[in-house]
């Protein structure tokens, strides 16, 4: 069997992939700071499959959009986040709840090897699609997510994340104003891949156009239905 790097080993990275347990822990975690702090009004969570791996494609427009899913989806979820936001505490805060550390100059093997095993272990990956915060409308894409879908064969639900941007707080100028409405909007899941198996990067190039179509769609619905 092969025995997979232990922290501390030298010359090793970690590359076993987090528990269910610790991103359970960030879920719990997640809900009591935003239903305490916003009024999250969440639209078709039961289309997250209830078992089995799952990727969660969000889009990006604010910092609280990860811990905001992370709060409010049915299941837990590890977030692919970028390295530069594990910084003093939040390093191991962000690691003990099972999220998982990217370097997005790179191919980091570390991360890919972890988030194929979420997956492999039928958990839910959560990935940022345009890569970094923007207008949020899935207009950019990065090839990772194709790349993880077509790789692990799991489906993608794509989550619309609305009313973050709208305001700034009185008290905290960064985050939206306490107590208002943010939307988060589910939609159906889909396959990335056409059936046939294929790997190239023809094929990623083709999923990647398949995924943008299906997520620009569901931001497009999702804003009919919440009036955003």
């Amino acid at each position: 069997m092969r025995r997979h790097p232990r922290r501390g080993e030298a010359g090793s990275e970690v590359t076993e992939a987090p528990s269910a347990g610790r991103a359970d822990i960030g879920r719990r975690i997640g809900v009591g700071l935003m239903y305490g702090l916003w009024k999250p009004r969440v639209l078709g969570a039961w289309k997250v499959p209830a078992a089995g791996p799952a990727i969660l494609a969000v889009n990006h427009s604010h910092n609280i959009d990860g811990p905001m899913v992370m709060g409010v989806a049915p299941r837990p979820t590890h977030f692919l986040i970028k390295k530069e936001a594990f910084v003093g505490p939040l390093d191991p805060f962000l690691l003990g709840i099972g999220q998982l550390k990217v370097d997005r100059t790179t191919a980091d093997r570390t991360a890919i090897t972890q988030a194929l095993g979420v997956l492999e272990n039928g958990g839910v990956l959560g990935i940022f699609p345009e890569g970094t915060r923007g207008d949020g409308d899935f207009a950019s894409l990065r090839a990772g997510l194709s790349y993880f879908a077509v790789r692990s064969g799991a489906p993608i639900v794509p989550v619309a994340v609305l009313g973050s941007t709208e305001w700034r707080g009185r008290l905290i100028k960064g985050l939206p104003p306490l107590r208002s409405r943010v939307d988060v909007v589910f939609g159906d899941p889909f396959e990335a891949g056409d059936g046939s198996g294929r790997r190239t990067r023809t094929a990623l190039d083709e999923a990647t156009v398949r995924i943008q179509k299906q997520l620009t769609a569901h931001l497009e619905n999702a804003r009919r239905l919440t009036g955003r």
